[in-house]
């Protein structure tokens, strides 16, 4: 019998186990952000199986004892045959594995896996991970595209057996405007930080480093960011930047590697690329920052905060979960490179308050954003829909 339809079991049940598909584009994204969420369901008694592009780390979920489905996804551009060879790929799969429960993981398989899904009976979450691109942009193309999507989410999210999952208040009163109704939106804050991993860290010694991990994408602020720091270098403090990250040619507002490469070559700039051990960047600097246009809830300040270093955000949705302004870190306007240099200057000159920041942004860490709190709470909202 295939292993994608091999019957397993829960327990010491004879019961064949519910099967939970993720629909997720990339392999690495599954990994980085849906792997706690994964684990905590198998071990609530599911069989978990993933639908995704196949890269080079759909082995690695394998050895996590999922099922991989391989479907292909065109990311970034507007390819509605590609969209629609999808669609039908993945009805395919739900035919294959039959599962109880689909997620589907951020825009992209949203709105695919809403198409998909008609006809089907299955309890179905749409995971709205930020909104990305077509919504932050102001462009006639981009207009015409959120109300479409607005529209299909209206469409689908109200099926009987389908929720709408967010990270930030912010998207929840997204989907109430295009008319999701309260009872199919469920908040879940983030993806889950390992904090028992992720330990609080000693400042290193040296020059005061801010860091900033991520796509090396505009809608990130990385060009802000830069302009920031160069007006702190300017002013004459002893500072450096770390950026940790790649472009991501998929999205349209990825930054060309060349520009990156450059930036790496000005005088206290590192760019260390993708960066496996995410602790031995934050080893290294004493303050994270990320100037985002928009986010879910990014990880990579959850991660900061986990390791006690303080952050500096822009005051955006998803950033404002994590970056409680004058507790947690610092908020600033987007866009405003003087503003950001500014408070990068602050906690420059301030050891203590770096210090009072990341010990209380390492406290909401752990008591609102750890794996387990956020797996326990998605486990509930599986087991709910089961039950539906």
């Amino acid at each position: 019998m295939p292993e994608s339809t091999r019957p397993s079991r829960m327990g010491t049940s004879q019961r064949p186990a519910p099967r939970l598909l993720y629909v997720v584009t990339e392999d690495w994204y599954f990994l980085s952000h849906r792997l706690p969420m994964a684990r905590a369901a198998r071990a609530a008694g599911f069989e978990v199986h993933v639908a995704t592009n196949e890269g080079k780390d759909a082995d690695n979920i394998r050895r996590e004892g999922f099922i991989v489905h391989p479907v292909r996804f065109a990311r970034g551009r507007l390819a509605p045959l590609q969209a629609f060879r999808s669609v039908l790929a993945l009805r395919q799969v739900y035919r294959t594995v039959e599962p109880a429960i689909v997620h589907h993981v951020a825009m992209q398989p949203t709105v695919i896996g809403i198409l998909a899904s008609l006809g089907r009976n299955s309890a179905v979450v749409y995971g709205i991970t930020g909104l990305g691109h077509a919504f932050t942009a102001n462009s006639g193309k981009t207009r015409w595209l959120q109300r479409a999507i607005g529209l299909l989410l209206w469409f689908g999210l109200n099926h009987r057996r389908a929720v709408g999952l967010v990270q930030n208040p912010d998207d929840r009163d997204m989907l109430a405007g295009v008319g999701v109704t309260a009872d199919h939106i469920v908040l879940i804050a983030g993806s889950g930080v390992d904090t028992n991993r992720l330990r609080l860290l000693p400042e290193p010694d040296g020059p005061v480093t801010f860091a900033f991990v991520g796509r090396m994408l505009d809608d990130k602020g990385v060009r802000p960011l830069m302009a920031a720091f160069r007006i702190l270098r300017g002013s004459g403090v002893p500072c450096a930047m770390l950026l940790a990250g790649t472009p991501d040619p998929a999205n349209p507002t990825s930054i060309a590697e060349s520009e990156v490469a450059q930036w790496g070559r000005e005088p206290g700039v590192t760019w260390l690329g993708h960066v496996a051990d995410i602790t031995s960047v934050w080893r290294r600097a004493h303050v994270a920052v990320l100037p985002s246009r928009r986010e879910g809830l990014p990880k990579s300040l959850l991660e900061a905060a986990a390791c006690g270093r303080p952050l500096i955000a822009t005051d955006v949705p998803g950033c404002r979960e994590i970056v409680i302004h004058e507790q947690t870190g610092l908020m600033v306007a987007a866009d405003d490179p003087p503003a950001l240099a500014a408070a990068m200057l602050r906690l420059a000159a301030a050891p203590r308050e770096r210090a009072e920041f990341g010990e209380a942004a390492r406290r909401l860490a752990v008591g609102r954003f750890s794996t387990d709190i956020v797996g326990t709470a998605t486990v509930a909202l599986y087991q709910r829909l089961l039950s539906a």
